[in-house]
């Protein structure tokens, strides 16, 4: 009877800690994104958003479009001018702040602007990146969706 409660409880400890492993990784906002092209509704890039000393920060790490894939910064100004856009960081020292991540910036590279920007994830494949000048009431929104 007791070898019966000794599995029962491996396999209850087991299960729980896999729901929760996959709980924590469904909420996260950290892996690879697409970003998709608002003109042409197309994916144009994967973004890949990780954590470095407790800050969020995004990087691009592929670029869908052939004739684009050796493309740079020439909008940028300062450190990122001429910088190869595939392996650019464009999200730069975002902190948790409840549900979202805020207190950075967002470079686009398609015009070479930094804006102010926060990021929340809407679902678990669902990333809403919020860019703006001054306060977030004036800015743009995208979402970003999860590349499985």
């Amino acid at each position: 009877k007791s070898k019966k409660k000794s599995i029962m409880k491996k396999i209850l400890l087991t299960t729980f800690f896999l729901i929760a492993a996959f709980t924590t990784q469904s909420q996260n906002i950290f892996g690879k994104w697409h970003s998709t092209n608002e003109d042409t509704g197309e994916v144009d890039s994967v973004i890949e958003v990780y954590k470095k000393n407790g800050k969020a920060f995004a990087k691009v790490i592929e670029i869908k479009n052939p004739m684009r894939k050796n493309a740079v910064c020439d909008l940028c100004s300062e450190e990122n001018k001429n910088k190869p856009v595939l392996g650019l960081n464009i999200l730069t020292g975002l902190e948790k702040n409840g549900e979202e991540w805020s207190g950075g910036k967002i470079l686009d590279p398609r015009n070479g602007k930094v804006y102010k920007c926060y990021i929340k994830l809407e679902n678990e494949n669902k990333l809403k990146i919020r860019g703006f000048i001054g306060f977030s009431l004036i800015g743009k929104t995208a979402y970003w969706t999860r590349a499985l």
